[in-house]
This record gives C-alpha cells, sequence and structure tokens, in this order.
C-alpha cells in the first residue's frame, strides 16, 4: 500500500539551498533594477509620436518638393512636351483649359478663390486630414502617410522622365491668374526658386486630393463628409485647371498616381500586419540564470504591473 505524507504542504516544500536563495536574490535585485533604470529612461523628456510625426511628414514634404528641381531639359523641351500633351488632348476632344478659364473669369471675384485656392488647399486640407486620421483612425494612419509619400516619390520620377510646361507657360492662350487675381506672383524671382515650374506631370494636387478624398470617404460613416471627401477631388481639378497651372493630362497621371501609390502603401500595411513584430521593445526583460545546475528563465514584463519574476525550468 502507497504511504502518504500526512504533513502540511509547508513542511512538504523543499528547503533551497543556501547557493539556490543568494541567486533568486540576486535575480530579484537585477531585475528591480532593470525596472528603475527603464522607468528612469521612460522620464526622461522624448518627443511625442505626434510631434515625430509632424516633423518626418514635414521634412519628406520639403524633400518632394525641392527635388522636382529634378525636371530637367529646360524650357524648351518642356514647352515641346505640352505641345504634345495638347495634340493629345485635342484628337481626344478634352483640351478645354481655355474654355474653363474664360468661364472662371466671367464669375465675380471667382479668379481671386481658386488663386488662393490653389495655394493654400493642397497643404492645408491634407494636413488637416492627416491629423484627423492620426487622432480618430489611428490604425488607418501608415496607410495613408505612407500613400502620400508614394505618391511624391512616384512624382518625381515622373518630372525627371517628362518635364512639360503648365498651360500658363506654354504658349497657348491660357494666362496665370494666380499671379493676375492674388498678392502672389509665381513667376516672381523670389517664388521660383522655390519650385520648378516644369514639374507638371503628374500633378502631385490631384494625387493628394484623391487620397485624401477616398480616405474620408472609406473612414466616415457621416453622409455629408463623404460626399466632401468625393467632391474635394474635383474642387482642385476646377482649381488647377481653372488657374492654368495643369492640363486635364496631367491630372489624369496624378490620379495613376494616387492609386498607385494607395495600392502599394496599402500592401505594405497588409504584409506588415501580417508580420507583426515578435516582441516589442521594452516590455519584456529577461535573464538565463543557473540555479542548482538548472537553467532558469526570470523575466520582468512592463508596463502590465500584474507582471513578477516567473521561474520556470527550461
Amino acid at each position: 500500500m502507497l504511504a502518504v505524507d500526512q504533513r502540511a504542504p509547508q513542511e512538504r516544500m523543499p528547503v533551497p539551498s543556501p547557493h539556490t536563495a543568494t541567486v533568486l536574490r540576486t535575480a530579484a535585485s537585477r531585475v528591480q533594477s532593470a525596472g528603475g533604470r527603464a522607468r528612469s529612461v521612460r522620464s526622461t523628456p522624448t518627443l511625442a509620436p505626434g510631434g515625430r510625426e509632424v516633423l518626418l511628414i514635414a521634412a519628406l514634404y520639403l524633400a518632394g518638393e525641392l527635388s522636382r528641381g529634378l525636371a530637367g531639359g529646360g524650357a524648351a523641351l518642356a514647352e515641346k512636351h505640352a505641345a504634345s500633351v495638347v495634340r493629345l488632348e485635342r484628337r481626344l476632344h478634352v483640351f478645354h483649359e481655355a474654355a474653363m478659364q474664360r468661364l472662371a473669369h466671367h464669375i465675380f471675384l471667382l479668379p481671386t478663390v481658386l488663386g488662393y485656392a490653389y495655394l493654400t488647399l493642397h497643404t492645408a486640407v491634407t494636413a488637416a486630414v492627416l491629423i484627423w486620421v492620426y487622432r480618430g483612425h489611428r490604425s488607418a494612419y501608415p496607410t495613408l502617410r505612407n500613400a502620400l509619400l508614394i505618391a511624391n516619390l512616384l512624382a518625381v520620377f515622373g518630372y525627371w522622365l517628362f518635364p512639360t510646361a503648365p498651360p500658363r507657360l506654354a504658349g497657348i492662350g491660357i494666362t496665370d491668374t494666380v499671379s493676375s487675381a492674388t498678392s502672389i506672383n509665381l513667376t516672381s524671382r523670389l517664388i521660383s526658386g522655390f519650385y520648378n515650374p516644369y514639374a507638371a506631370v503628374p500633378s502631385i494636387h490631384i494625387a493628394y486630393a484623391l487620397i485624401v478624398g477616398l480616405t474620408i470617404v472609406r473612414l466616415t460613416r457621416k453622409q455629408l463628409v463623404r460626399l466632401l471627401g468625393l467632391a474635394y477631388p474635383l474642387l482642385v481639378l476646377v482649381v488647377i485647371v481653372a488657374t492654368g497651372n495643369h492640363f486635364f493630362f496631367d491630372a489624369a497621371a496624378g490620379a495613376a498616381v494616387a492609386l498607385l501609390a494607395t495600392s502599394i502603401a496599402a500592401m505594405v500595411r497588409a504584409a506588415t500586419i501580417r508580420t507583426g513584430p515578435s516582441v516589442r521593445l521594452g516590455a519584456l526583460r529577461s535573464a538565463v540564470l543557473d540555479v542548482g545546475g538548472i537553467p532558469v528563465v526570470v523575466m520582468h514584463a512592463q508596463p502590465s504591473p500584474a507582471s513578477a519574476i516567473d521561474v520556470t525550468p527550461r
């Protein structure tokens, strides 16, 4: 017959050797010290994630704007490409840029409104939507940000491959209404020194507008806001054409860039989610100890308050 140990549980527990007890106390001390150092590091003032995103996007946008200077070839080649665009649009019966500009001139103050819209909408609306998505739809933010950055890269390649004069500089009877109807002269030496007027294909205004507009439609449930998201790219199209800054061809190229950039960003996001980070930095600290000849893993997790030392034979 099997003998049953009638002793209390406390009496049946093996008493650790002095060496084992010393090792465990040392491990606990090291883990607590590591936790203190981690709290000290976390208390060090650092730039918030939102601030880092602002600096990142601002830097990359500025780099994209400056890289428009890669559109080479000079005025002669750019005007030659513009003439090719005009011939293509005439064959397709969509060469109506001059008619749209004349129509805008017949509406009181509309050229001024469109001129200032050209100068402000591209940056202001994009920034506002980035902030809205970051604060209210964080999971969708990486896709939006990456799509905008990819669109910039694709656009720079287009500027280098096909430098094109905008309608206002193509000698086809379309005027520069931004310079004539607002206080900003696009042809001044100061303004033109910051961008290349021959970086027109694709239209980055349309690319951004489509990416932003489709993001609004996808994320909001309010019907009015969805309609505004759908209308925004159309408004930008009117602005860039009526002010003489882009052909319809440029806009079509910008739309293609937007769709391609969005697709690439979505695929990158999906791959990231499938892979996922194996261990978050700073979330788990571990040490392998030798307790009485047995390998032991001592883990300390942060920031969960329930974390404790886990001594598990391996």
